[in-house]
């Protein structure tokens, strides 16, 4: 797999939320190549590394205007409410996570 993360591949992920513009959790874990489970590893253990505005769990009504947004079965398996990242959030995430393309 190509380790070079490409603009428009990361821009495809964007989403506004809460007038932010931010990307979740499981689009953050296919442009790093990793898993879902493992970026939110990451975060859990790494909390003191997040500060306030860096990421933001869904809210379950955000979730639900996600799925109607997005019409396709990309929220259907989602059991825990997802996280989303800000421009700030992914630097420190591609710092912890162990991954070429995070790197």
């Amino acid at each position: 797999m190509n380790n070079i993360v490409k603009f428009e591949e990361v821009e495809k992920k964007i989403i506004n939320l809460r007038k932010q513009k931010v990307i979740i959790d499981s689009d953050v874990a296919k442009l790093y190549g990793v898993e879902t489970r493992d970026v939110n590893k990451a975060v859990k253990n790494n909390l003191d590394k997040f500060p306030v505005g860096y990421i933001y769990e869904l809210t379950a009504g955000e979730l639900d205007n996600l799925r109607g947004e997005f019409s396709t079965t990309k929220f259907s398996k989602t059991r825990a409410l997802p996280k989303a990242f800000t421009e700030k959030g992914l630097y420190m995430l591609a710092t912890i996570i162990k991954s070429k393309r995070a790197t």
